[in-house]
């Protein structure tokens, strides 16, 4: 039996800085999750997959990651996209120095 679809996020990583991007519902790319379009129709998600996997200029390693919809905006369901979203944990900086959307 297929498994059900559950609401997703497109991700990538910014072709230039390295970033951890995510796809807004306007088309662009923002490094905070809480902007993130939240996809929640399965052919949708895939549509949307393909348009930004041909953003060759802009991103790469694009792919859906599941998320929670909150109050704030979508949330990481799996530890590595909340490793991706706060960036490396050796000590505070980049993301980490930052106060918001962490």
């Amino acid at each position: 039996m297929p498994r059900e679809f559950t609401p997703k996020v497109v991700t990538a990583n910014a072709l230039i800085e390295g970033d951890v991007v995510y796809q807004t519902e306007d088309d662009q790319w923002t490094r905070h999750l809480s902007e993130a379009e939240v996809i929640t129709d399965e052919a949708h998600a895939q549509l949307r997959q393909i348009h930004a996997e041909a953003q060759t200029e802009t991103v790469v390693g694009v792919y859906l990651a599941d998320v929670a919809p909150g109050a704030d905006g979508p949330t990481p369901t799996h530890f590595r996209e909340e490793f991706r979203r706060t960036g490396p944990s050796n000590y505070p900086h980049g993301k980490q120095a930052e106060l918001t959307d962490v």
